[in-house]
């Protein structure tokens, strides 16, 4: 059963659907498109660059990005499959989760990689964009059930300590 999108809210660590496993989508069900739409919603109120499936509760293979060439845009990415581009360089950067409020961790992740989805409407799209490598590739890990304190070193656990200790005991 779908649920109802206009009761989707961003799901905070340690829900556990964050971990779990999701499963692919038939891109053209209006049920699919309907969650994406609000998903892109929910992503630009919480000031965020992806949104994940998982992180409002749905365990499916999608998630929703902001759209560099458009203002105020949104894309869906529906079964997506990431291929990492040979002799591609890596870069360290902070990085920022909505399930994780507070809390960031330097990731090393490849300037660029190679998407593969369906669109909001069904069809296939292909995106290498290095403006969204990093994003695809955070988002990706959602569906993996992989998260940013997954990347912690040492030294970034015993700084978020506090913070991810708030979030269990709010939960």
């Amino acid at each position: 059963m779908t649920p109802d999108p206009a009761q989707l809210k961003i799901l905070l660590y340690p829900d556990p659907i964050l971990r779990g496993k999701t499963q692919s989508v038939d891109p053209s069900d209006p049920d699919v498109q309907a969650i994406a739409a609000r998903m892109i919603e929910l992503m630009f109120e919480a000031d965020g660059a992806g949104l994940a499936a998982p992180q409002v509760g749905i365990p499916w293979r999608l998630f929703v990005t902001i759209d560099p060439a458009v203002e105020d845009g949104g894309l869906a990415w529906i079964n997506p499959t990431l291929t990492f581009i040979e002799s591609v360089p890596t870069e360290t950067d902070a990085e920022g989760c909505l399930s994780l409020p507070g809390i960031t961790v330097e990731v090393d992740r490849p300037t660029q990689v190679r998407l593969d989805a369906h669109d909001i409407s069904g069809n296939p799209v292909s995106c290498d964009d290095q403006l969204l490598a990093r994003v695809f590739q955070h988002e990706f890990d959602h569906l993996e059930g992989v998260l940013i304190i997954d990347k912690m070193t040492t030294m970034e656990r015993i700084r978020n300590r506090k913070a991810i200790k708030l979030l269990k005991s709010s939960s």
